[in-house]
């Protein structure tokens, strides 16, 4: 598992880390019943605070994309399955909204207008 983040961008850094765990996911390199790394872990391979680590950890399990067990650490749950199954529509819907001529943006809108 590959996981970067951007201390200079705007987007907050548990934020951009809970995104690339979920990408992670989407790409199918990391499944169900996996382990993540620990929190100490990945915070010092990524030279950012252990609490930005929790937090984005703690966004994720709120997703209920992974399970926090005390002792085994971070897990990701089945929905994993789910989230894979859901990527692989993307492309369609992508390739669908580029044919219509559709902004990314616009395709944005009418995806949260819909949830």
């Amino acid at each position: 598992m590959l996981i970067r983040v951007d201390p200079a961008s705007s987007i907050p850094l548990f934020e951009q880390l809970a995104a690339a765990v979920r990408s992670e996911v989407l790409r199918e390199s990391v499944r169900a019943g996996e382990r993540l790394p620990a929190g100490r872990d990945l915070a010092e391979s990524l030279d950012i605070n252990v609490h930005t680590v929790l937090r984005a950890y703690q966004l994720l399990r709120d997703e209920g994309l992974i399970e926090l067990r005390r002792g085994r650490g971070a897990v990701v749950t089945d929905r994993a399955r789910e989230y894979a199954a859901l990527s692989a529509l993307l492309p369609q819907l992508v390739a669908e909204a580029k044919r219509l001529d559709l902004s990314p943006t616009a395709l944005a809108a009418l995806i949260r207008e819909a949830y």
